[in-house]
């Protein structure tokens, strides 16, 4: 069947179909405009996990999502696939977490890794096999922006866009990063680890073509991090959680806040998503939840307003969801995802249909 096709015989009223793709639709990768590509990788986390496992929540939770977006009511006709054609990282990154959890407790105690044969040796695996890892995130990108396929990338904990980064730099002279964190990620190879979670920003600052680093709801940093905002020449842009929230209580509104980051940000946007940017009851069991945050109805805003701003949005990562006893971080996850895809699609001037009023 051609895509109208399928358009025409599907009812997007009824429940996702169990037997299609992400968010229940009928569509197969060379029929959608937009190529979710999962990596189910957290091999150095060291607090909560599970991480590894959010693409799958997402997946499960994502047939239960309504299509008739109000912002974005025919977002769904242009097709949502996840990439199903990817390397074995969630075995390999369960592997080499174990490697890392005694590195992590040693570290915890006070000792010194590079001390011990066996803890160095495993520390050497577990940095080699993580750049593997994102060389081949790179080349997936690579291989579907030849395509010319909007991509968004479902993580894992969020070391892993670096190689999609690395990938935008290849296609762009110059872009920016809009990054929505409860964390700066700024720390230079956090616990020994070259590719941490809490490394993603001063890996991505060593591309060249990286030219704005805006990060939204920062709330948890360390004197490290501070002096590498300071020392970046204007490069890194902070709206911390207590600065946007103070602001807020003493008059000033959402669309005012959202107008200034929209305005530190160059004409080409990656927007990476970190869900523990939200308030924890939005994400309980996401990895390293942090107090304050923002409303999911602030962050579809700023996503809706960066879409109309006349910026292009070239691609995103959702990352640091996990599993949980009930559905409840995977049915946000789903729907941040939804609204991720809607603002990249308006953005770059595909047809999402017009905002319903009631």
């Amino acid at each position: 069947m051609t895509k109208k096709e399928i358009i025409d015989s599907f009812d997007p009223n009824q429940p996702g179909q169990k037997d299609g793709n992400l968010f229940g639709l009928p569509f197969n990768a060379e029929q959608s405009e937009i190529i979710i590509i999962p990596v189910p990788w957290e091999v150095t986390v060291s607090y909560g996990s599970g991480t590894a496992m959010g693409d799958k929540t997402v997946f499960e939770a994502s047939l239960q999502v309504d299509l008739y977006h109000q912002e974005y009511p025919e977002l769904w006709k242009l097709g949502i696939y996840m990439d199903d054609d990817t390397p074995f990282w969630r075995q390999q990154s369960n592997l080499l977490k174990k490697l890392a959890g005694p590195i992590i407790k040693s570290l915890e105690e006070g000792k010194n890794v590079l001390g011990s044969d066996e803890l160095k040796t495993a520390l050497f695996k577990i940095n080699r096999d993580c750049r593997k890892m994102k060389d081949e995130v790179k080349e997936r990108v690579i291989y579907w922006l030849e395509k010319n396929k909007k991509i968004g990338l479902l993580g894992g904990d969020h070391s892993t866009p670096l190689g999609f980064y690395e990938a935008q730099a290849e296609k762009y002279e110059a872009f920016g990063i809009l990054h929505l964190d409860a964390h700066m990620d700024l720390r230079k190879a956090y616990e020994e680890f070259t590719y941490s979670h809490a490394s993603i920003m001063y890996n991505a600052l060593e591309i060249p073509q990286l030219k704005k680093l805006v990060q939204v709801g920062i709330r948890d940093f360390c004197e490290e991090e501070l002096e590498m905002v300071k020392n970046s020449s204007g490069r890194v842009k902070v709206f911390s959680n207590l600065d946007l929230k103070k602001q807020q209580f003493e008059g000033e509104n959402w669309q005012m806040q959202c107008a200034r980051i929209i305005d530190e940000l160059p004409q080409k946007v990656h927007v990476s998503f970190d869900i523990d940017a939200l308030y924890q009851w939005y994400c309980p069991n996401t990895g390293t939840p942090v107090p304050g945050g923002l409303s999911f109805e602030q962050v579809a805003y700023l996503l809706s307003a960066l879409a109309d701003s006349g910026k292009e949005i070239i691609g995103f990562d959702l990352v640091e969801i996990a599993p949980g006893d009930d559905d409840w971080d995977g049915n946000v996850g789903a729907r941040m995802l939804f609204n991720l895809c809607g603002a990249l699609a308006k953005s770059n001037g595909m047809e999402v249909g017009e905002r319903v009023e009631f």
